[in-house]
């Protein structure tokens, strides 16, 4: 079977898509949520339009998002079963196809730095738990206490979700957000190279140790310059089993498919098993998709030819 590429790149078009989950979402707060996308779009526009890589901007757009309370990830991540954060993170260079990743780490600010640190400064791609703490602490990583990225907003919905477990809670609360508040990014830089990032607290009351998809190259996050760059954001166990972000690019490759038929299509295949969730992606020729199966999904672009969205329900489009 002969390789089929993706669309060739446009010379000098450059952009990138970013996503802060996919879920039941409250609509009095979709301002909290539009401005914590916009921050991040434009700290990522910003390294692609003075000519920086797309890692770096996949890295800046991610960090802004995992410094944002609002966002299931770094500061303002969800709580595992024990009340503290474990968080997982991951990036691939679409021109070399180099990764890195950490998971289940509880001390380190911004994890998806962590995660480039891995992959450009270590032999290895996916650290865990002490060790990737240990490998940080040696580069000169600050160690963030516990209480650093536990907000009063976790701690309720950590609460809720254990007295659900237990039977204590008499069901659903009217207007309950339910999502999957992993970010990501993916980018396309003037040289006409992709990049993907994803980072995540992962799932509310999730078991000690617990690993969803966002750190697993392959199944949260990928990137090849002959297909596309994809980030994954849902119930991380379904990804993993599908190995949706690859499964997009080899569609591409080895089918010809489009971006937009290509994810469409693994976005089913994910809701055949019983999940949900969404993915962002992006192409060498600038062309984007942003499926998911969920109410709504927390997702922004922005294209070197003016084209610029943010957005969280379907029938709401905010342009700038």
């Amino acid at each position: 079977m002969s390789l089929q590429l993706s669309p060739a790149a446009e010379p000098g078009k450059y952009g990138l898509v970013i996503h802060g989950g996919a879920g039941t979402y409250s609509r009095e707060r979709e301002k909290e949520y539009l401005d914590g996308l916009n921050a991040a779009l434009d700290a990522g526009y910003a390294v692609l339009d003075q000519g920086g890589t797309s890692v770096e901007a996949v890295v800046a757009a991610v960090k802004s998002l995992e410094d944002n309370p609002t966002f299931n990830a770094g500061c303002g991540a969800v709580l595992n079963s024990e009340g503290f954060c474990e968080l997982d993170s991951a990036v691939m260079d679409g021109q070399t196809l180099a990764a890195g990743a950490v998971a289940g780490v509880q001390h380190i600010r911004n994890p998806i730095t962590l995660a480039v640190d891995v992959m450009k400064r270590s032999p290895h791609v996916l650290l865990a738990g002490e060790g990737a703490e240990h490998f940080a602490f040696g580069l000169g990583y600050e160690k963030m206490p516990r209480e650093y990225f536990i907000t009063p907003r976790r701690k309720e919905q950590w609460e809720r979700e254990r007295a659900k477990k237990s039977g204590a809670s008499r069901g659903n609360i009217a207007g309950e957000e339910k999502f999957w508040g992993t970010v990501g990014c993916v980018a396309l830089d003037r040289q006409g190279n992709l990049a993907a990032g994803t980072s995540t607290g992962g799932l509310t009351n999730k078991m000690l140790g617990r690993v969803g998809d966002s750190p697993l190259i392959g199944a949260g996050t990928y990137a090849n310059n002959a297909t596309c760059a994809v980030s994954a954001t849902g119930q991380g166990e379904f990804f993993i089993r599908t190995v949706a972000t690859h499964d997009i690019a080899a569609r591409i490759a080895y089918r010809g498919a489009s971006l937009s038929t290509a994810t469409a299509e693994v976005i089913a295949e994910v809701e055949k098993l019983g999940g949900t969730g969404g993915v962002i992606a992006i192409n060498r020729a600038g062309e984007i998709a942003m499926p998911y199966n969920t109410d709504a999904m927390c997702r922004a672009y922005r294209l070197s030819d003016g084209q610029r969205a943010t957005q969280v329900f379907a029938d709401r489009s905010h342009s700038k």
